[in-house]
């Protein structure tokens, strides 16, 4: 049974796709449409969210971003999209894909929908503010050589990259000389022409 992938080309799954792309992986895309298919009773026995993209491999069934790019890394692994267990970049990869799925997403989400914490509430917000997160993703950021984990290209990249695309495309961040030279570094990438031209603005 190979792998199959729940998604809308609308929707965050495109990360998937390029993810997919990228490792050479034959899978079976299942197009769902919001608020009906993706709310069917079938569907939410799969996914309790009713949202995608979700990875079915088997009787394994994946919901989360950044688990899904981590399972698809580690399942192909001599692509080369993870570093090695024992590699200490191992850790930093691990770090990105869960600033992104975490903090990143997080703090951006409240501020597209203009949610406003009050004072005396931030201090229990584990992912902090906007104005903390878009800082650290620029001293992260300010260290790839080109790419997160160095000169190694990874699933972080894939999951970071396109949700900056995005975030770019519709204004939702201000663009940052570090943000440039990083996304140049990820444009090079020859497998990203399909959803460059999806993401890039």
């Amino acid at each position: 049974m190979g792998l199959k992938l729940y998604t809308n080309a609308q929707s965050r799954g495109l990360v998937i796709e390029w993810l997919m792309i990228e490792l050479g992986a034959e899978f079976e895309k299942i197009e769902l449409a919001f608020y009906t298919e993706m709310k069917s009773e079938s569907y939410l026995k799969i996914n309790p969210f009713g949202k995608v993209p979700t990875l079915v491999d088997g009787d394994i069934v994946i919901y989360e971003m950044a688990a899904i790019c981590a399972y698809l890394a580690d399942k192909f692994f001599d692509q080369g999209l993870a570093p090695a267990l024992d590699d200490p970049k191992r850790g930093l990869y691990y770090r990105w894909l869960l600033f992104a799925a975490g903090p990143w997403d997080a703090a951006n989400s409240d501020r597209a929908l203009k949610v406003e914490i009050a004072d005396e509430q931030k201090k229990h917000i584990g992912y902090g503010n906007f104005q903390d997160t878009y800082t650290a993703l620029i001293q992260g950021l300010e260290q790839a050589q080109p790419y997160l984990c160095g000169e190694q290209f990874t699933a972080a990249d894939v999951f970071v990259g396109s949700m900056l695309f995005w975030q770019l495309k519709m204004a939702e961040i201000e663009s940052h000389p570090a943000i440039e030279k990083y996304l140049d570094a990820v444009k090079s990438r020859k497998n990203l022409k399909n959803p460059q031209s999806l993401f890039a603005e």
